[in-house]
């Protein structure tokens, strides 16, 4: 048990400022004064709604965790923004200097003890002595990098009064790939050659935006292009914000137009759906790849329409966390 620590002895254990929501003015997330409204839900980070945010109340504070103790008891979650909240809430703040990667952490183990509160039983009196691990254990903190990127998205906004852009596929126009992107190749680096590092490694899986791994090496590819893999998950692509090491496996696409997350948003999907020409050891090798054709919105010049797709996928809910 030397090991093990009471929540209490890692947290400061406070009731959250409580409202209920109905009091409080909803808004969109990205309006100047907007605040997440944390509930008791399972779901969307606990997030249910984005508030105006009141001048004279002082909200609860970042890098905390919020915590249900009725409702979704148990349910955990790392709030990156101060937040307000509704009843039943109760916030954890580090009384030590932790990092968000042993935040995540501990929202894990504290969630892991749900099992004991089935059939109604809250615990607002028992939290405070839920037993932990004393320290987040050396070997997780690499797996758990993942969960760092972005850490935002865990921040999902209801949808409230967006403006929808409408889209009109029949007036769309076919490019080849290799038009409209310069095709490079991944290059191999085996498990025995990776070095101890923080160079993202994007290999051909189907999940983590590609993060298999992250290595020494210095990076091989530019951000703010995209990774699709040729082999393995064939056919997944991921939006790269940042410079990174591909595996042999992977195809990265350089635009030669104006681009950003929200156009990479706009055109993953679309890239995604020729997974089924790609099944049986079909392979989308980078020669295959520039040659194949992908439809896009073009403007009256013919040109990528690329203002449509950035305000397009800037029209849904969660657009602001990406």
């Amino acid at each position: 048990m030397d090991n093990l620590a009471k929540v209490s002895e890692i947290f400061e254990i406070k009731y959250g400022v409580t409202f209920e929501l109905i009091n409080l003015t909803q808004c969109k997330s990205t309006d100047f004064n907007s605040i997440p409204f944390v509930s008791r839900t399972e779901k969307n980070n606990g997030v249910s709604a984005f508030v105006e945010r009141l001048i004279d109340i002082e909200p609860n504070p970042a890098h905390s965790l919020s915590v249900a103790v009725g409702g979704s008891v148990l349910s955990t979650f790392y709030q990156v923004k101060p937040y307000y909240s509704g009843f039943h809430i109760f916030v954890l703040v580090p009384k030590d200097n932790l990092s968000i990667i042993e935040m995540l952490f501990y929202a894990k183990c504290i969630s892991a003890n749900k099992y004991k509160y089935n059939y109604g039983r809250q615990a607002n009196r028992t939290l405070k002595d839920i037993l932990i691990p004393s320290k987040m254990p050396e070997n997780l903190n690499k797996k758990l990098q993942n969960f760092k990127i972005n850490i935002e998205r865990k921040l999902i906004e209801k949808p409230i009064n967006l403006q929808k852009v409408e889209l009109n596929i029949n007036n769309w126009q076919s490019f080849r790939y290799d038009e409209i992107f310069e095709v490079k190749k991944g290059k191999r680096l085996t498990k025995e050659d990776f070095e101890e590092g923080k160079t993202p490694f994007i290999g051909a899986i189907d999940s983590n935006n590609g993060y298999r791994d992250f290595v020494g090496q210095k990076p091989i590819h530019k951000g703010n292009t995209i990774t699709v893999n040729y082999n393995g998950s064939v056919g997944e692509a991921f939006y790269q914000p940042n410079e990174f090491w591909a595996s042999d496996d992977v195809n990265v696409l350089y635009p030669k137009f104006r681009f950003n997350k929200y156009i990479a948003m706009f055109i993953i999907p679309i890239i995604k759906k020729e997974k089924y020409r790609f099944n049986y050891g079909r392979k989308w090798e980078s020669s295959r790849m520039r040659e194949s054709t992908i439809k896009l919105p073009v403007n009256k010049k013919g040109e990528i329409d690329t203002d449509l797709m950035e305000n397009y996928i800037k029209s849904f809910p969660y657009s602001s966390t990406i």
